[in-house]
């Protein structure tokens, strides 16, 4: 049986932030996940493929790696880009004031710069091992999230049996007080109609005294 061919990766541009950013992905799906973009750049015009030669060498010897250069600068594609110092000198440095510097014809491009398709292969199975990697990352953070949630989940837990708890305690203690002060009402009246009684059988005794 025929081994399956992996699929070609093609070179893809955008600026996000302050760095122009490229990678060499099979799709423009699978750039916009390298990049972390929750919209489609390419939709808004945001996002390219590239056929640069430049730009397609780094990104094919790093493939799935988001390479990097400060935006609107001139400079090679590096993982590892510096923050611009000041984006208005770039930006002027973008902009030519005398004529356009000619690029190499197309042609000439792509014949100094031809990916065959054994490197096109091998650049494919690193993408591959690239995005393998970038998942098992994601699935480590989401194994680290979902611990702390059940972290936090048990001391809220433990919180709440202790406040429940407590409150349980203090019903009862509440509703022994009320129960005691109930008694005391009633021997309370007791008294009262007893006494009622004696000091009116006694008053009597003292009015028939004075007769």
């Amino acid at each position: 049986m025929p081994k399956k061919l992996k699929r070609k990766l093609k070179t893809y541009q955008t600026s996000l932030g302050f760095y122009d950013q490229a990678v060499a992905a099979p799709s423009m799906k699978a750039a916009l996940d390298a990049w972390g973009a929750r919209s489609n750049l390419f939709h808004q015009g945001a996002a390219k493929e590239t056929d640069d030669p430049d730009i397609v060498a780094a990104t094919m010897a790093s493939p799935g790696v988001v390479l990097r250069r400060p935006v609107g600068s001139n400079g090679p594609f590096t993982e590892h880009a510096a923050l611009p110092t000041d984006l208005a000198d770039d930006e002027a440095k973008a902009k030519p004031k005398s004529k356009p510097q000619k690029r190499p014809a197309k042609t000439a491009r792509t014949q100094s710069r031809k990916v065959d398709d054994q490197q096109a292969r091998k650049a494919a199975a690193a993408f591959e091992k690239e995005e393998r990697r970038r998942e098992a990352e994601r699935r480590k953070e989401e194994a680290a999230r979902a611990r702390e949630r059940a972290r936090r989940d048990k001391a809220v837990a433990t919180a709440q049996a202790a406040l429940d708890e407590a409150r349980r305690e203090h019903d009862a203690r509440a509703e022994a007080i009320e129960a005691e002060r109930a008694e005391l009402d009633q021997r309370a009246e007791a008294e009262q109609s007893r006494w009622d009684k004696q000091r009116m059988k006694l008053a009597e005794a003292v009015r028939r005294a004075r007769e």
